[in-house]
């Protein structure tokens, strides 16, 4: 069976990976900007969302600087991470971001992302987005 720590490393950053997913994976991103979705349930709810961001995104996603916490709870680990890669125009962009991640019977059931999503978009040329969202543009 495979441990929470196994899985965060196959753990699919936009929808790669599927077979680590529970059927019924709840994905929760309390930190999300205004007008983003905050939590999935199920693991077509989440691929759904997941897919077709992976596609449209400009540049291929990595993590970097993984730090893993393991927790009194078997199921359950935390991570810290850098997740970014190089844009386009060359240049690199990286965000932080911290997860916890529960896994049962060798899948992943659990997993809330905190992000910073003011480094998220500056990193994606999405601060006017942003900015507007919080306005209530």
């Amino acid at each position: 069976m495979r441990t929470p720590r196994e899985l965060f490393e196959d753990f699919p950053i936009f929808g790669e990976h599927e077979d680590v997913l529970a059927d019924g994976l709840v994905v929760e991103t309390p930190f999300a900007p205004p007008g983003r979705p905050r939590r999935w349930v199920g693991k077509e709810e989440w691929l759904a969302f997941a897919r077709p961001g992976r596609q449209a995104f400009p540049f291929e996603l990595r993590r970097r600087k993984v730090v893993v916490h393991e927790t009194a709870d078997p199921e359950v680990i935390v991570v810290e991470y850098e997740l970014g890669g190089t844009l386009p125009d060359g240049r690199e962009a990286w965000a932080p971001f911290a997860g916890v991640l529960r896994a049962r019977d060798g899948k992943v059931v659990l997993w809330r992302e905190y992000q910073d999503p003011i480094a998220v978009a500056a990193a994606t040329g999405g601060l006017p987005g942003l900015v507007a969202s919080l306005r209530g543009d």
